[in-house]
């Protein structure tokens, strides 16, 4: 079974900034003078005078507005040592490509003469200026700020049946904890010893024929913070909130929430400020249990579908870190889809936080698999490698879904703990934050 979706952050302009930034880091005249020129002579030395057609793919950070820079350097090295860049007509072919990992650059020049292919490639030191090496002393730590009871624990405030089972969940600016349940959307009030509810902030959703295998949702603040907006497989909702006239009656907190059905694409990116600013929205497969991968505004690039979606700052100005149905976790960057390594142990679920710790800000991801006790980790992403940025932060179940807070400062995190000793699966909300040691 896969793991729910969630999302982060709201930031004005996102198609701009995802498409044709200007790097604040731009390469210095003569970065790329020695890796072309060392690279170019080997190629010469395997492929001799002559005629090939050169292409270049950036795997890599570096910025798209510096690849033609490249070619041509390319170019006249080639030249200068014999071989002509020709077109489409020449039987020979020189790929290259700009890759890179957490230490260095590595340009690869694959050689093609005929049915016969070799390669030469140069490696360089990676400058991380613009992106402070990840640190191993950042303590990440768990705060429970709810949690399911079994049915024999039911009292007037607290009483949640064996059968519920949380798929998302966001507090608001009042301070209430929103739950979504497959059959219905529940308001908690903070009061003594936690987050309690009443039958009166229960609040039933259409029920449709068509349903997702695994339910999910996503809760996205209004622009005060108070209000909220909810979206589940084929249904939308819209909670207000008015103050009640006796703030300690903890039976009526003040709610509304009227939903309908709908195919209107989810906002993926949770609130973050301004949260007034035009989120990015993608379109869900309500069939299954994951996005499309059409979304709007365009990035400029065809996404795969994916389970996960956040917005990192970088050096460029910001990138769309997704998790794909397939596995592979991919960076949007400067109008290219970029692989990331170093995510082999991540399971579906990631958020972003904004610690100040490190680089100031890491991607905190779940384990792999469905794992009895799961666990949740740090990582920075100084390149197109994560890098792990703390140990694992041990949980009390299976991470189900991840997300920001509207602030950044801390990740919600919904728990699921196995049944056992007569009981059924039980869930909890977790509130995690980063120490910096």
């Amino acid at each position: 079974m896969m793991k729910p979706i969630k999302g982060w952050g709201l930031v004005a302009g996102l198609a701009g900034l995802l498409m044709g930034l200007a790097a604040n880091g731009a390469a210095a005249p003569g970065q790329w003078d020695q890796p072309a020129a060392a690279l170019a002579e080997q190629i010469s030395g395997i492929l001799g005078p002559g005629q090939a057609r050169l292409t270049i793919r950036n795997a890599s950070s570096i910025s798209i507005e510096e690849i033609p820079a490249i070619r041509r350097l390319l170019e006249q090295d080639l030249k200068a040592r014999g071989v002509q860049t020709s077109g489409a007509e020449s039987a020979n072919t020189i790929r290259v490509t700009l890759s890179e990992n957490v230490r260095e650059r590595l340009w690869v020049a694959e050689i093609v003469e005929g049915n016969e292919t070799r390669v030469g490639m140069v490696a360089s030191a990676l400058e991380l200026a613009s992106a402070p090496p990840a640190t191993d002393k950042i303590i990440l730590q768990k705060q429970q700020i709810w949690h399911s009871l079994w049915v024999s624990d039911v009292d007037p405030f607290r009483g949640y049946q064996a059968d519920d089972s949380v798929f998302a969940s966001m507090v608001t600016d009042n301070g209430e904890l929103v739950l979504m349940e497959p059959s219905s959307i529940k308001i908690a009030r903070h009061g003594f010893g936690g987050y309690s509810f009443h039958g009166a902030n229960v609040f039933e959703l259409p029920q449709r024929q068509l349903k997702a295998r695994d339910p999910r949702g996503v809760i996205q603040l209004s622009d005060d913070g108070k209000n909220f907006k909810a979206f589940t497989s084929g249904i939308e909702c819209d909670g207000a909130f008015a103050p009640p006239a006796d703030p300690s009656d903890f039976k009526v907190i003040g709610w509304t929430v009227h939903c309908h059905e709908s195919d209107d694409p989810w906002p993926v990116l949770q609130t973050e400020t301004p949260r007034t600013a035009a989120p990015l929205k993608a379109f869900y497969n309500a069939a299954r249990n994951y996005f499309t991968g059409v979304v709007t505004p365009s990035l400029g690039v065809d996404l795969p579908p994916f389970y996960t979606s956040v917005l990192l700052p970088r050096p460029d100005g910001a990138g769309l870190l997704i998790n794909g149905i397939d596995g592979k976790v991919q960076l949007v960057e400067n109008g290219a889809l970029k692989t990331v390594a170093g995510t082999r142990d991540w399971g579906s679920d990631f958020a972003v936080l904004h610690s100040g710790c490190g680089a100031g800000t890491q991607i905190i991801a779940s384990g792999s698999g469905e794992a009895i006790t799961d666990s949740l980790r740090a990582y920075e992403l100084p390149a197109l490698e994560a890098v792990p940025a703390s140990a694992p932060l041990s949980m009390d179940g299976t991470v189900t879904a991840l997300w920001s807070t509207p602030d950044g400062a801390s990740v919600f995190a919904i728990v699921r703990k196995a049944a056992g000793q007569g009981r059924p699966d039980s869930y909890e909300v977790d509130r995690v934050t980063a120490n910096c040691n």
